[in-house]
């Protein structure tokens, strides 16, 4: 049994989402440095109201706290030693302080200043991102393709299976798109609860001084294998894994890649961080062979004895 560690992404955040925690010593423990560092930012704790996760500065830190908390509950409290990380979008932070490549108070600050950059970015026009389903990738490329113009433009923003593709824009973008992909047969066309465009090149500058920033930031070797947002491959180098922590946010997302490449590498368990299943559904489509867990629909304890049984078990989806 090789188990892997999935966190989830913007857009997967809900209110009341770090109040919910449960009160481990290794949660607890989290949360109070969490609120030490936000505090030394500047920044309330008071992060996951209705209000505040409007704001993608919230959203994202609200997500990382909630993935070291929970992957420290498995790993600290219960002892389960995963193989590998991975973390779409925002999640890697987490992945990364998970493999201990960087300390959570400095992705605590990284993600504060990459949520207050991504809003810079698209703060004079409404951007936004939107899941497609039912399209091979060739076809929702051409959706994003043929839906930007130069005064609107749409692109590719996460490959998440073969058929469920994420595409960032404007919203006039977004609009154009979304009729281009009714009329190629896609089942579904879903707007996100992201108030950006991410893993575009309107995130140019965002990598740019978020590299700046992470040159400054220690590193060291992964103990885990780590899956990269920009390439879908894994490393085990602390500068692989920074590298990608600072360029994803304007390259598409190869979540499709990474999944099933975990599947080849020999992982054969999955356990998806809270908040919301969505990683352990994409999971399901890319390698149905993988045992696929969330903890938001099992629980800690019985994703623990299911992540250590010998036995096999079904995935969820």
């Amino acid at each position: 049994m090789s188990l892997a560690l999935l966190f989830p992404g913007q857009g997967s955040q809900r209110p009341g989402m770090l109040r919910a925690l449960p009160r481990s010593p290794a949660i607890m423990a989290t949360v109070d440095q969490s609120r030490s560092r936000l505090s030394d930012l500047g920044l309330t704790d008071d992060i996951d109201t209705p209000a505040a996760l409007r704001h993608t500065t919230n959203a994202q830190l609200a997500l990382l706290i909630a993935g070291v908390a929970y992957a420290r509950a498995l790993t600290a409290d219960h002892g389960l030693t995963p193989a590998f990380v991975a973390g779409h979008s925002v999640g890697a932070f987490a992945a990364a302080v998970t493999a201990g490549v960087i300390t959570f108070d400095d992705a605590l600050s990284t993600v504060a200043l990459r949520g207050r950059l991504m809003e810079e970015a698209c703060a004079e026009r409404d951007w936004g991102m939107a899941a497609v389903r039912g399209l091979p990738t060739r076809l929702a490329s051409q959706v994003a393709e043929q839906g930007s113009t130069v005064d609107d433009p749409v692109w590719v923003a996460n490959v998440n299976t073969a058929t469920q593709t994420v595409i960032s824009g404007t919203a006039t973008g977004l609009e154009r798109a979304a009729g281009l992909a009714e009329r190629l047969g896609a089942s579904a066309f879903h707007r996100l609860d992201v108030a950006v465009a991410s893993h575009c090149p309107i995130q140019n500058d965002t990598a740019r001084r978020l590299a700046v920033h992470l040159a400054e930031v220690p590193r060291r070797a992964p103990t885990m294998r780590y899956l990269t947002n920009t390439r879908g491959r894994a490393t085990m180098s602390a500068d692989g894994v920074v590298d990608d922590l600072a360029q994803a946010v304007a390259h598409p997302v190869q979540w499709y890649d990474a999944t099933r490449l975990m599947g080849e590498l020999g992982a054969t368990r999955a356990v998806e961080m809270p908040p919301g299943h969505v990683l352990t559904r994409l999971m399901a489509s890319a390698v149905p062979a993988m045992a696929a867990i969330s903890l938001d629909d099992a629980g800690i304890e019985s994703a623990v004895r299911r992540s250590t049984e010998r036995s096999q078990i079904l995935t969820e989806s």
